[in-house]
């Protein structure tokens, strides 16, 4: 893949619905009485589109929203919310094989990567103040989608699997790329990656005794990969709500989702959190002390459970038809939003704003 290539296909299938033509499909009102959930929640609003993979969503303010897809002729496509309308779809151009990932190290400041027909991991940046970059090739042999994170301004992370399943990484230091460099391991499905604070990084994976495996960066060398156990069939799925901690959720052999936390001293769990899951977990963290899960049941809706400080909720029917795992991030501690692909191939939308 020498250049990047518009597809023209894309341009035709991908629509963008008026205002007044947006379909709605009327969510559940079956939450409990804890404050921070009980109203607030959108129905699910179609925003239109013919998407092949699953979104990838990314904030870098408050009351800002990017979405990333791939549409019909395997280019990428972004659509924004900016604090008052959606904006229309804009085709990226490229042609790719894996779904897109975006992260934002600061204010104005987008960074998108997927996988191009050579398998080399492809990047494409906005930093606010103009339209941005085209597309460029950083190299190497990816059979998963990279996974891109940020500890602080000016810094990006990027992780995928090579084609010897190992885990590699590249990074930009601020003024240059550098890597990639392989951190070792045997893993298959996508990586997540997560950082709990300024030079820390915490990287999950699916080894091929679908254990959870774990290395970290502790702000000067890599640790070892170390087993965390459990017999999983989805790959992990890793959030940080503050300093030195991290949670872990990933689905059993049961169907059920799984926790593992780390409380800033020692790992604890495994512990069940119940379900009957299909597809992969969705986490965002909205506050300190604060998790919300979601995912697809074997009915196809999207299925809500939340720890607010003290305890888990139970499993809440948010509805919908889901053909995607959800994707969920929040901007601010009372805003969640929700993306998922519907049966019609195209991009729905849920929010709440507490």
């Amino acid at each position: 893949m020498n250049s990047m290539t518009l597809s023209e296909d894309c341009e035709e299938t991908i629509s963008v619905n008026d205002e007044e033509n947006i379909e709605e499909i009327p969510a559940e009102n079956t939450e409990d009485n804890d404050p921070s959930i009980t109203a607030g929640w959108s129905r699910w609003n179609s925003l239109g589109g013919v998407v092949t993979s699953t979104p990838s969503a990314v904030s870098w303010g408050r009351n800002r929203l990017d979405i990333f897809v791939r549409g019909v002729g395997c280019s990428y496509w972004r659509r924004s919310w900016n604090g008052r309308h959606w904006t229309g779809w804009e085709n990226l151009g490229g042609i790719f094989v894996s779904k897109p990932n975006a992260v934002s190290w600061g204010s104005g400041h987008l960074d998108c990567f997927g996988i191009g027909t050579d398998s080399a991991c492809w990047h494409r940046w906005w930093n606010g103040s103009r339209r941005g970059s085209t597309w460029e090739s950083l190299g190497g042999r990816l059979i998963e989608p990279p996974t891109p994170v940020s500890w602080g301004p000016g810094r990006i992370d990027v992780f995928g699997i090579g084609t010897d399943s190992a885990c590699w990484h590249k990074w930009w230091d601020g003024c240059s790329w550098k890597g990639w460099e392989s951190l070792g391991g045997i893993l298959h499905q996508q990586l997540s990656a997560v950082c709990w604070g300024r030079n820390r990084i915490d990287v999950f994976g699916l080894g091929t005794d679908y254990a959870l495996w774990h290395k970290w960066w502790n702000g000067r060398s890599w640790g070892g990969w170390e087993s965390l156990g459990g017999t999983l069939t989805s790959r992990p799925t890793a959030v940080s709500w503050g300093h030195n901690r991290l949670d872990v959720f990933a689905i059993g052999t049961d169907k059920a989702v799984w926790h593992r936390w780390w409380d800033g001293k020692s790992w604890k769990g495994w512990e069940s959190l119940g379900g009957t899951v299909v597809k992969i977990v969705s986490a965002v963290c909205r506050a300190h002390n604060r998790i919300d899960l979601f995912v697809v049941g074997t009915n196809s809706s999207c299925w809500h459970k939340y720890w607010n400080g003290s305890r888990w909720s139970t499993w809440y029917n948010k509805q919908g038809v889901l053909e995607s795992p959800v994707v969920a991030t929040s901007w601010g501690s009372n805003r969640i939003d929700l993306l998922h692909v519907g049966t019609n191939s195209g991009l729905w939308h849920m929010s709440w704003s507490g």
